[in-house]
């Protein structure tokens, strides 16, 4: 593909609103002091896709509001570009407030009549000239209304975005739906290039009970990654099917971390990288923000990563060779 000045490694299209969370340490209450940060499934990958060290862009609406221009702002500042978000002077941006306990993060929604409910296939005309290597989006954007289930399933199956291969990320969310989501995201997965899928969600929406079962029912999709929680991811690929425990770690906030995970994976796709080394950088991602309360957690270039992992399998050789 020509290195042309609009060009990307990854186009993340879906709704981003603003998410209002205590600081560490704090609840929703009236006492608790805020942070106003962008939080969206898409546009997290693309802001830590770009940390990694790739071109990445981010589409959809906002108002033109404050609040918008939070989102802006700091995607931008994250070093997504952001030059196709059609700002709306009719709807708002939507929000969202987190409230950690010691049992779990609640999540409280208020994103009704939204700019991002309004994006249609219509918007996809525009964002054509940015022409990226990947497109990437998620089940929550055909869940928000009827005109973005038009948009995803335009994206997904006519594919107005060629060459860009499509990345999908099921991403169910019960509370958003209001038609039949098994049969529409498996419809969605299975036309997709890349999927990204939780085993328990994929027990709940299709009654599977393991990686394998999930394979036999996507089956279309070049590459399928089953995220198995604190067990294992595996993936299903042209080379075989791969395998990687989850590393443990102190979970402070879950929120954000499947995003991590997939972009933690397709940085290690779009650079060509073997596959256990694609599902280590997902599992390194994916850790960095469980042990943050953002969903955007600081991240290494994925080079900086990709050396460390080495160094740590390297290590772990040694200690074997040691006992011996």
């Amino acid at each position: 593909m020509p290195d042309l000045v609009t060009a990307a490694d990854v186009l993340a299209i879906g709704e981003t609103m603003v998410m209002v969370t205590p600081r560490q340490g704090g609840r929703l209450d009236a006492e608790s002091a805020f942070m106003l940060r962008p939080g969206g499934a898409e546009s997290n990958v693309a802001a830590l896709l770009a940390m990694l060290g790739h071109r990445t862009a981010w589409a959809g609406a906002v108002g033109n509001d404050p609040l918008g221009e939070i989102v802006v702002g700091s995607l931008r500042a994250h070093g997504v570009n952001v030059d196709l978000v059609r700002r709306d002077d009719q709807r708002p941006t939507a929000v969202y407030f987190k409230d950690p306990t010691p049992s779990g993060t609640a999540v409280y929604y208020y994103r009704r009549g939204s700019a991002a409910s309004a994006m249609s296939a219509a918007d996809v005309v525009r964002w054509a000239a940015m022409l990226a290597r990947l497109t990437h989006i998620s089940g929550v954007t055909a869940a928000i209304s009827p005109q973005c289930l038009d948009l995803t399933r335009h994206v997904v199956l006519e594919r107005p975005l060629r060459p860009a291969l499509v990345s999908f990320d099921v991403n169910h969310r019960p509370a958003l739906w209001s038609g039949d989501a098994p049969a529409v995201l498996l419809e969605i997965a299975q036309h997709s290039d890349v999927v990204f899928v939780g085993r328990d969600e994929a027990a709940a929406l299709w009654g599977t009970s393991d990686a394998e079962s999930v394979r036999e029912l996507l089956d279309r999709p070049a590459y399928l990654i089953v995220k198995d929680a604190a067990v294992e991811a595996v993936s299903f690929t042209p080379s075989g099917v791969h395998r990687v425990p989850s590393p443990q770690v102190d979970v402070v906030d879950a929120v954000g971390a499947g995003d991590a995970f997939a972009a933690g994976w397709l940085s290690g796709f779009l650079d060509d990288r073997d596959e256990v080394t694609r599902l280590r950088l997902g599992h390194y991602a994916a850790s960095r923000v469980l042990t943050s309360p953002e969903d955007l957690a600081a991240l290494p270039t994925a080079d900086e990563i990709a050396g460390m992992l080495s160094e740590g399998a390297d290590n772990r050789v040694a200690d074997r060779r040691s006992r011996h």
